[in-house]
């Protein structure tokens, strides 16, 4: 058995490189028997800790799995492997490839080894390591429990290396992996191996964002100031805008601002191939942005390679796309995408067909394209790292609104800037603009705040699963043991500390007022009662009036006259427009005064009936100043001899009903007859007692935070396994809970929205559809429009009446369902939505792509990409490889089966990866 020095040295051997420090760390623990937990910067060089995972299991006979969060990850890490110890040996399974899944060590997707788990495969047998490539994904909010399930669920002999980007709160997430995982050693590294220099590129010239003259960039941001060259520079620019601000544009006509422009996309790669900065990342926040960020260089005469790099492109383009037919090339765009890579140029997101975004990752690694404008998802995890990063804003859309980026997301876009081997130094560049201050971009640059927050929670699928193997008083051991609960635990110490220094302080107060039971204790509760009851007597008051108010403007009908009682528009009008909305009510009105807008119920308070009606033209020109002249005219005109109140009376209102509230009286009087009420410094023991009721209220909140932190995952488990109970997934007529027929059922569907997917399988919705229509059927509950264009159809877009009819069954099971959560407070299971339902029905009668995605459009004449086409008819293929395998009905199996043959072709089946 070699010795732990002899097994890393053996490694080393294998490497074309020497190990830095934090490899050769986490190299020596795992040698010696220990978990690892590898904290590093993009580009660090962490996956060497994984391979050297795998060349122990190697070494020693045993079985190694390799997981990463994407198919693209596993694909690229397979690669790897097979080149180092050949495909005998070296193992993919992805879901859509099963390649030797056999094998000593298998490359898998995190989802497929927490399924293996679930199922207590066989090929777990054996197994020594797991290395858990991108581990930090347990943060994201859809998928990130995966992650945490497989830490929990791995048979104890198992050690676990943990390869995560850097993160601030790495010593508790190696505290996390120790508790559930035992012996781990935390190696963390904020070094970079490829020094990284910040740069600001104003107009054409590019300048300095740090005064690196007085430090090198790896101190301490802090540390660095902005370069006062920088500064001046921008200050000159802003001056030379503001003189320019207002140019006359020729006589007799008026001047208008100088807009400034950032440099063309064209311009901008031009200045860095000067620089000899390419290739380049630029990252556009928007897919349609890339692809016009291509177009925009092809037009001018931007060429980045030579003619040797020309062929060679063309070669492997044309081996990449040659299973792809002549007519779809056509409806992709193929040879404006090929002239783009011929010329270095290319675009990188996940709209693009996975064929040509892994064409261009091939190109991008070999050096034959220098400039790729990507989304910020190639920062996760692809390996494509540049010798420059540049940023074109600062600010992203989240899908709700625009957000500035985090300095977690700048410290990942701007990782990929310099590659290992390759460059000495690594370069950011973000593109300035007005709206862009320098001091912002330090702070983003110098800040390494990502701390880590687990997303985990339990669903109907874990539950019904934990219930299945362990039963619910295990399983609930089994939460508190998840990273989600440690960290609740550890914000709980602070709370419980915070509620003892609250009793210490309650304890002070009970002293000085003379015991708990003090009588000006309760004399101030009852002071408090009264002072709540009179802020819920004006708000229920003001809400009546708002109400009152909201009716009269609903009700107002075009020609009313009526008179407007608050604000600065005060006296008469006439409705042009009734109101659009019964929530919102807002009229359009026509004052005496000749102004003319729409009212509230912050203006109307509806006290006054209207006045009386007047008759208006059929189409009043509101907006022309002689057509709201002649209409206030005709309305004075209108409303003489009619009894319009008096300014004052509008403005007083009516008056204010007297106090009648006989709970609020009866708190009055007790309150006066109290024997605190006569005390001689009532008011300052009032005070000692106000502070006393204050901090008693303060440390209640405190423990019911503390209950909810310490409790909230085994009660939401609790009460699905309530839910699950009364639908009959789980039988809790014997001695323990037990998992019926309809719940194994459960226990094999994957999918977001499992528990439906469940419940239509068994009441048979799906079962008497074809293949085309299931396929229909299942994209409804695993698509999810884009808020793009690519929206969900009204149903008049639905191909077949049968599938119309499953369709409406889907969601009236969904609305069921959603009921039942709303009462169990359980969150509620995402909407079947019917956008992707015409397309992929298409696709699989026809197997068309340019009939399939002109089924896409929503009637806004935007298609819907190709990539995008692909990925969703996978995630159907994904669910309808799950109801192959777990459908009670031996038809509807058939039909899947069916199903996936007439999806998983053309566009879809090459390059499955």
């Amino acid at each position: 058995m070699p010795s732990d020095t002899d097994s890393v040295a053996a490694f080393t051997e294998l490497l074309p490189f020497a190990l830095d420090g934090f490899q050769r760390r986490a190299c020596d623990a795992l040698a010696q028997g220990h978990g690892v937990l590898v904290c590093a910067p993009t580009g660090a060089g962490k996956t060497v800790v994984g391979e050297f995972a795998v060349h122990l299991a190697l070494a020693a006979g045993g079985k190694c799995f390799y997981t990463t969060p994407i198919k693209a990850l596993s694909n690229q890490k397979h690669n790897d492997l097979v080149r180092r110890y050949g495909a005998e040996r070296i193992g993919l399974l992805t879901g859509d490839q099963n390649i030797n899944g056999d094998a000593d060590v298998v490359v898998m997707t995190t989802e497929v080894l927490r399924n293996m788990l679930y199922a207590d495969s066989p090929a777990l047998q054996g197994l020594s390591f797991v290395v858990m490539d991108e581990v930090h994904f347990l943060a994201d909010r859809m998928r990130g429990a995966v992650w945490e399930e497989v830490i929990l669920h791995l048979p104890e002999g198992v050690r676990l290396v943990s390869l995560s980007a850097t993160v601030s709160n790495a010593e508790e997430f190696g505290g996390w992996i120790q508790t559930v995982r035992g012996d781990t050693t935390v190696v963390v590294d904020e070094h970079r191996p490829v020094p990284l220099w910040q740069h600001v590129l104003v107009g054409k010239r590019l300048l300095d964002l740090f005064d690196y003259r007085a430090s090198g960039p790896a101190r301490a941001g802090r540390d660095l100031l902005v370069d006062p060259e920088l500064l001046r520079h921008i200050s000159h620019r802003r001056e030379a805008d503001r003189l320019a601000d207002w140019q006359p544009r020729g006589r007799g006509r008026p001047g208008r601002p100088t807009i400034y422009r950032t440099p063309g996309r064209a311009d901008v790669i031009g200045v860095l191939e000067q620089r000899d900065l390419l290739p380049a990342i630029t990252f556009i926040f928007s897919r349609a942005g890339c692809d016009a960020a291509v177009k925009q260089c092809l037009r001018s005469s931007l060429r980045l390679t030579t003619d040797e790099e020309r062929i060679r492109i063309a070669e492997i383009v044309d081996r990449r796309t040659a299973d792809l037919d002549d007519a779809d090339l056509v409806v992709l765009d193929f040879h404006e995408w090929r002239e783009g890579l011929l010329r270095g140029l290319a675009a990188h997101h996940a709209g693009m067909l996975p064929t040509f975004r892994h064409t261009v990752e091939e190109l991008f690694t070999a050096g034959l394209v220098k400039a790729v404008f990507a989304t910020e998802t190639l920062a996760l995890g692809i390996n494509m790292p540049a010798r420059t990063v540049v940023l074109e804003r600062l600010v992203k859309f989240n899908g709700e609104q625009h957000l500035p980026l985090t300095p977690g997301e700048y410290t990942q876009l701007t990782g990929r800037a310099g590659r290992r081997g390759i460059d000495v130094e690594g370069h950011a560049v973000v593109l300035w603009n007005p709206d862009v201050d320098p001091a912002e971009v330090a702070g983003l640059a110098s800040t390494r705040t990502f701390p880590l927050r687990s997303s985990f929670a339990p669903t109907y699928n874990m539950t019904i699963n934990l219930v299945h193997q362990m039963g619910p008083e295990q399983a609930h051991q089994l939460l508190e043991r998840s990273f989600a609960q440690y960290q609740a635990d550890r914000s709980v110490v602070g709370l419980v500390r915070a509620v003892e220094r609250g009793e210490k302080l309650l304890g002070e107060l009970t002293a000085e007022l003379g015991g708990r039971d003090a009588p000006i204790l309760d004399y101030v509760r009852l002071r408090a009662q009264i002072s709540e009851r009179e802020r819920a007597q004006s708000r229920s008051s003001r809400l009546q009036r708002r109400q009152a108010a909201n009716d009269a403007l609903t009700a107002l009908r075009r020609g009313d006259i009526i008179t407007i009682t608050h604000g600065r528009r005060g006296g008469l009008a006439v409705v042009l427009e009734p109101a659009r909305d019964d929530d919102d009510p807002r009229p359009l009105v026509l004052t005496e005064t000749r102004w003319a807008g729409r009212i509230s119920s912050a203006d109307y308070s509806g006290a006054v009936a209207p006045m009386g009606r007047m008759t208006l033209p059929k189409r009043v020109e509101h907006r022309n100043p002689r057509a709201r002249r002649d209409l206030a005219s005709a309305l004075t005109s209108a409303a003489e001899g009619l009894d319009v109140p008096s300014a004052r009376r509008r403005r007083s209102g009516p008056q204010a009903e007297p106090d009648v509230d006989p709970e609020l009286a009866s708190l009055r009087d007790r309150m006066r007859a109290h024997r605190a009420h006569q005390l001689p410094d009532r008011e300052d023991r009032s005070r000692v007692a106000e502070r006393y009721l204050k901090i008693e209220r303060e440390n209640e909140q405190l423990r019911r935070k503390i209950a909810t932190a310490t409790n909230s995952l085994a009660h939401t488990f609790d009460r699905i396994v309530v839910l699950l109970t009364e639908r009959g997934f789980i039988d809790q007529t014997g001695d323990a809970p037990a998992v019926s027929d309809d719940g194994r059922l459960l226990a094999r569907i994957y999918s977001e929205s499992d528990l439906l997917v469940a419940e239509c399988l068994r009441a048979g919705v799906w079962d008497d559809l074809d293949p085309a229509e299931l396929a229909a059927a299942l994209s409804a509950v695993v698509y999810e429009s884009r808020r793009d264009g690519h929206g969900a159809g009204d149903g008049t877009e639905i191909p077949t009446g049968r599938l119309r009819r499953a369709l409406n069954q889907t969601r009236r099971l969904w609305s069921e369902l959603r009921a039942d959560e709303q009462r169990q407070r359980i969150s509620a299971s995402r909407e079947p939505d019917d956008g992707f339902v015409a397309a992929i029905h298409r696709w699989a009668r026809t197997g068309d792509l340019a009939s399939a995605l002109a089924a896409s459009d929503p009637g806004n004449g935007v298609t819907m990409p190709a990539g995008d086409f692909v990925r969703w008819c996978r995630q159907v293929l994904d669910l309808a490889d799950q109801v192959r395998n777990a459908a009670p009905s031996p038809a509807l199996r058939a039909t899947a089966k069916r199903a996936i043959n007439d999806v998983r072709r053309g566009v879809v089946a090459v390059d499955a990866g």
